[in-house]
């Protein structure tokens, strides 16, 4: 798809519809269809030859779980809402209370403009504006391509402002292995390392090896009854520079999804749900450029220049 400066037009949608998370796009190629939402630019649908790779919702409804949602200026979550940046002490919307955190960003619930479109891709953009918690310019453009290879996504992240921003970028997609439960399913995750997290809010304590325990997917093996809700790095890549991780049913068909050295990190989480209908429906595979508070422990946060740009990319395919 063609690049498209800041002062482009907005262009004519094609296969639009509304729903309750605004106008539904709809792209199409190579046996892959795919529905990103207005609000958010959220993935509300990503199939092949028909068959879900990803838990989904229907187009008359909220969105459920963060389920297909893009996750910037930061992943995850902040402890407390508090981060201390360049010397300046500044508080976050609280949108977890029961873990006293800010979660999942700025932009999930947000309106983006469309900017392209065409038959096999869109591109949709977000101004982040200052605001008290998070006082810093970004202009955020999402471009979803379907081709052979499978569904893309890049994400370009600019600094439109005078003073560094601190930044941080993850998809949030629950993968769909095939229509047996999750439990049958495989998951190959090549990660060293995972980060132990408090149980209570999910807050980094430090960093364990994977192997020989319970989170060691490096080689293949069935998820079982197996809770996850977990950060890992120490991700082993391909001669690209990419790491992937393949999600199979019994049957040897499934889902993968493969990403660049943009993100170090990757989430996964097994879904486990109070709500028995949305219980291990499918697994959340996020790369992740920063893990789980990194406003204040500064791991791999970027720090964005005005005017520097930060791209990532990932790409969810058929098995």
């Amino acid at each position: 798809m063609e690049k498209t400066s800041q002062e482009d037009p907005v262009k004519t949608a094609q296969n639009v519809s509304i729903g309750a998370t605004g106008a539904q796009y709809e792209i199409t190629a190579a046996n892959y269809t795919a529905v990103v939402t207005e609000q958010g630019a959220t993935v509300r649908q990503l199939r092949f030859r028909g068959r879900d790779l990803i838990v989904g919702f229907t187009a008359d409804e909220p969105v459920p779980d963060y389920r297909g949602a893009l996750v910037a200026p930061w992943p995850n979550r902040i402890a407390d809402g508090r981060y201390t940046y360049k010397g300046r002490e500044l508080q976050l919307p609280v949108n977890e209370p029961k873990r006293d955190a800010a979660l999942h960003g700025l932009v999930c619930e947000q309106p983006w403009t469309l900017v392209l479109s065409e038959p096999s891709g869109i591109r949709l953009r977000h101004a982040i504006r200052p605001s008290a918690g998070y006082p810093f310019s970004v202009l955020l453009d999402v471009t979803y391509r379907l081709d052979d290879a499978g569904f893309h996504t890049e994400v370009s992240a600019t600094n439109t402002g005078d003073h560094t921003a601190p930044y941080g970028i993850c998809p949030h997609p629950y993968l769909v292995a095939g229509k047996s439960a999750l439990n049958s399913w495989s998951l190959e995750l090549p990660a060293d390392t995972f980060l132990e997290v408090t149980p209570d809010r999910l807050l980094p304590l430090g960093r364990r090896p994977a192997a020989d325990g319970p989170f060691d997917f490096r080689e293949a093996r069935t998820l079982g009854g197996v809770q996850i809700d977990h950060p890992f790095t120490g991700l082993v890549r391909d001669p690209q520079g990419n790491a992937r991780v393949r999600l199979t049913e019994p049957g040897g068909s499934g889902v993968g999804i493969r990403w660049d050295r943009s993100c170090d990190w990757v989430q996964v989480h097994t879904a486990d749900h109070v709500v028995a209908e949305r219980h291990r429906l499918g697994l959340a595979v996020e790369p992740m450029s920063c893990p789980p508070d990194a406003f204040n422990s500064g791991e791999d946060v970027v720090h964005l220049l005005p005017g520097a740009t930060h791209i990532a990319n990932w790409t969810i395919f058929a098995i």
